[in-house]
């Protein structure tokens, strides 16, 4: 399938998927004129990849991620991930805080006096 055909079936953007085939979270092939070509596997693998964002999670990490996750389910590592899972933990604990954060946030600009 196309990009274009990749954007409408995940709903990620051209200019996205470009910014993870450059930070080396897909790598589609490309046919004889240069476009890229990817496939069902691609979509869960854009799937995975926005899930473990939603998560937080930084594109250094996911990278780590990808090739221990043995499904679409991002729940699961296979393998020896010893070094990724004391890498996820760290991000959990780091989750409370980011939260707070955001929450704070949240109470400043529903605060805000409309213009």
């Amino acid at each position: 399938m196309t990009i274009g055909q990749m954007t409408a079936r995940t709903g990620v953007p051209p200019r996205l998927l470009r910014y993870y085939e450059d930070r080396q979270l897909i790598v589609p092939p490309r046919d004889r004129n240069g476009y890229r070509v990817y496939c069902e596997l691609g979509v869960a693998r854009v799937e995975q990849i926005r899930s473990l964002l939603d998560a937080g999670l930084p594109t250094k990490l996911i990278k780590a991620v990808l090739p221990r996750l043995n499904s679409s389910d991002v729940t699961v590592l296979s393998g020896d991930g010893d070094e990724v899972r004391t890498a996820l933990c760290r991000e959990a604990t780091s989750l409370p805080h980011r939260i707070d954060e955001l929450t704070a946030r949240r109470r400043h600009w529903c605060a805000m006096p409309r213009p």
